[in-house]
């Protein structure tokens, strides 16, 4: 149920205790810059963590080091439903706060942490990063002007390059000048910054959403995605039939099924299935999920293809060191922002964000298809690489504008907390199914004396997991396509009262926000 400033006869709709004809002003350019400041640390934390990866495994002599990733999306899965919801029912900008405070905490955990085990302890707590990615353009929504929330949202979630484009070089002199430890320091500090950003120059949301909290529900929809992700996670080194791997995966699904049943039966659930039902909802965060997947595999395997010899004769490598891969992923971060800036532009000029969104799985697909087929190249790798990235910018820019168009903002957080979950599992699942192709078909066959321990691949696993990718892409694609022309926006139920429309069942009890 919805809650409204009193005798607003505009309550409700974004912006709307803003001029219409307002327009950019220093406080909101700041309030802007903070938040993309904020979204390109999420971003840029795949990149730190995946050329740091080696470091870190060999420090603490550990073949597990794809939990640093896993333990990272893992919780921001979980975590995000039930954030989405505390946020319409308290504040969207009160529960960002929140997050970054908790992921504070959990990149000063990782920074000092005496094993591996407490490292990745503090990478579950920075997993609260993944809910800001929703709140924040929940939040523009409601306290931007209208006309410049389309270009707002883009730039939001595809950044504006200020920290992604220049984050590779960055990782690289801290790695290699300070060790890995300083990444985890460099977000302490940089995240503090930015949490104080928003509070002075960010308004909270007035729009609130009167319902009970749904904690039955929370805990079984997040119980079942943990206990899905544990499955897929470990389900290469355990056994896909092993026990304890089915466990929790057909645990895992029974949970989420007793959600579904749970949700459909409370009067005020969750998340309401009848939105997520509605085809304009149901495709954008699978659309959404499949790009976050695709972006998430490219990006843990450009440092690997990259930092390998080419002395090796795998047919692929140029031995670069972590300061090197950043002439390779830094113009990903470029045309990812061009992608965003673009769907900012076309959508403010009326242009379709499900249009953007399939060029966006078209760009990537190409890419990654292109890609596994020539990666001994440093300037196709790089040219293919651009591609991806402004598939990515695309695709990254629309999910917003996307969800703008087809929920109210009184259901704006708790909606977008589901895209949240699917960019959360599908690049912790993609890059499972992808090394389990490597792992067991690909490994290149030469002695542990050479590679240093290390586990590498043929030229033709890469291009198995590239296509792995290509394919994912074109599921985006697909779901892209699959979305209505013209997106109608989900109907808001007005308060029940005594002797109401609604109470009487009779019809036109609700409003479109």
């Amino acid at each position: 149920m919805v809650s409204s400033p009193p005798g607003d006869p505009t309550a409700g709709a974004p912006g709307a205790d803003r001029a219409a004809d307002e327009r950019w002003t220093p406080r909101l350019i700041v309030s802007l810059l903070s938040i993309v400041l904020l979204l390109e640390m999420l971003a840029i934390s795949y990149i730190m963590i995946a050329t740091a990866m080696p470091s870190i495994a060999q420090h603490y002599r550990t073949t597990q080091g794809a939990w640093l990733l896993t333990a990272f999306l893992l919780v921001g899965a979980v975590a995000a439903p039930l954030v989405g919801k505390l946020a319409d029912l308290h504040g969207k900008r009160r529960l960002l706060v929140g997050c970054i405070a908790v992921s504070i905490a959990g990149s000063l955990v990782s920074a000092v942490a005496p094993s591996y085990g407490i490292m990745i302890l503090g990478r579950a707590l920075t997993g609260l990063l993944v809910p800001c990615l929703f709140l924040s353009y929940s939040l523009i929504r409601d306290v931007f002007p209208p006309r410049t929330v389309p270009l707002a949202v883009s730039i939001a979630t595809s950044g504006m390059g200020i920290i992604a484009i220049p984050a590779p070089f960055i990782t690289g002199w801290l790695i290699d000048d300070f060790g890995f430890r300083s990444i985890f320091w460099f977000w302490v500090i940089a995240l503090a910054v930015l949490g104080a950003m928003i509070l002075l120059t960010t308004q909270e949301s007035a729009v609130r959403l009167r319902s009970r909290l749904d904690l039955v529900g929370a805990l079984l929809l997040g119980a079942g995605i943990a206990g899905i992700l544990v499955g897929v996670s470990f389900g290469p080194a355990w056994g896909w039939t092993a026990g304890s791997t089915l466990a929790y995966l057909i645990g895992g699904l029974v949970l989420v099924v007793a959600w579904l049943v749970s949700s459909g039966a409370v009067r005020e659930p969750l998340i309401d299935i009848k939105v997520l039902r509605r085809r304009s909802v149901a495709f954008t965060v699978t659309a959404a999920g499949f790009m976050y997947g695709v972006s998430g595999l490219f990006t843990m395997l450009l440092p690997m293809l990259v930092m390998t010899p080419a002395a090796l004769g795998l047919g692929y490598g140029f031995g670069v060191d972590a300061e090197g891969t950043a002439v390779f992923q830094a113009p990903i971060g470029l045309c990812t922002v061009v992608g965003g800036v673009l769907v900012g532009v076309l959508v403010g000029r009326r242009a379709r964000p499900r249009l953007m969104m399939a060029a966006g799985g078209v760009s990537a697909g190409l890419g990654c298809a292109l890609t596994a087929y020539a990666h001994d190249s440093r300037g196709l790798l790089i040219l293919f690489s651009c591609l991806v990235g402004l598939g990515m910018g695309l695709g990254y820019a629309a999910v917003p504008n996307l969800l703008i168009e087809a929920v109210p903002p009184q259901l704006q957080a708790s909606t977008a907390s589901i895209a949240g979950v699917f960019q959360s599992v599908f690049p912790a699942v993609l890059p499972v199914i992808a090394f389990t192709v490597l792992n067991n078909s690909y490994i290149a066959p030469l002695s542990p004396e050479i590679t240093r321990g290390a586990v590498l691949y043929t030229s033709d696993g890469f291009k198995a997991a590239y296509l792995i990718a290509a394919g994912a892409a074109v599921c985006c694609l697909f779901a892209a396509l699959a979305l209505p022309a013209r997106i109608r926006q989900v109907e808001v139920p007005v308060p029940e009262r005594p002797g109401s429309a609604a109470a009487a069942g009779e019809p036109g009890a609700t409003v479109v926000a």
